[in-house]
């Protein structure tokens, strides 16, 4: 999988690289969030401990923890360049390879 250059591809990488560290963070909570479709386009994300807060929750949350002063727009921001990144990585992988992930 070539993703040299795609737009919010460091958000991903530093979110797996959380998520192997165990740390709970903006970029490990997007990663939980889209967790299928990455590895479908063969991101290797390590397993995601179950939690009783879905991410999504999680990540507005600390958004609002972490001082921002409109957390909604952010949140927002953040999964618009989340879907545009796997909307680029789904473009760059063969759709064999996605349905052999799946």
């Amino acid at each position: 999988m070539k993703s040299d250059g795609i737009p919010g591809m460091e958000l991903v990488q530093k979110g797996v690289a959380d998520l192997r560290t165990g740390r709970e963070s903006v970029e490990a909570l997007l990663v939980e969030i889209a967790a299928p479709r990455l590895r479908a386009v063969g991101v290797d994300v390590p397993a995601i401990s179950p939690s009783s807060t879905h991410a999504e929750i999680r990540l507005y949350e600390l958004l609002g923890r972490q001082g921002h002063l409109d957390p909604y727009s952010l949140y927002n921001s953040l999964l618009a360049r989340l879907v545009s990144c796997m909307h680029e990585l789904e473009r760059a992988t063969p759709r064999r390879s996605r349905m052999a992930g799946a």
